[in-house]
């Protein structure tokens, strides 16, 4: 599942991000939801968190839970 409507994410989700420097090449970075920096019900590119590591980036993948 993607990570474009604010209203799939919260604090605790698990989910793949993008940080700003890996955006050209694409490599996601796993971690679990702090916050949510982005005030928009839905964003294009992804709605942008800030991980319990505090990495921020936009959330490319909502990871699945089995």
């Amino acid at each position: 599942m993607h990570g474009r409507n604010r209203t799939n994410i919260y604090p605790g989700l698990e989910v793949d991000i993008i940080l700003k420097k890996d955006q050209r090449s694409g490599k996601l970075t796993r971690g679990v939801v702090k916050d949510l920096l982005t005030s928009a019900s839905y964003h294009s590119r992804g709605i942008k968190v800030r991980l319990e590591d505090g990495q921020v980036g936009r959330v490319a993948a909502i990871v699945e839970e089995d």
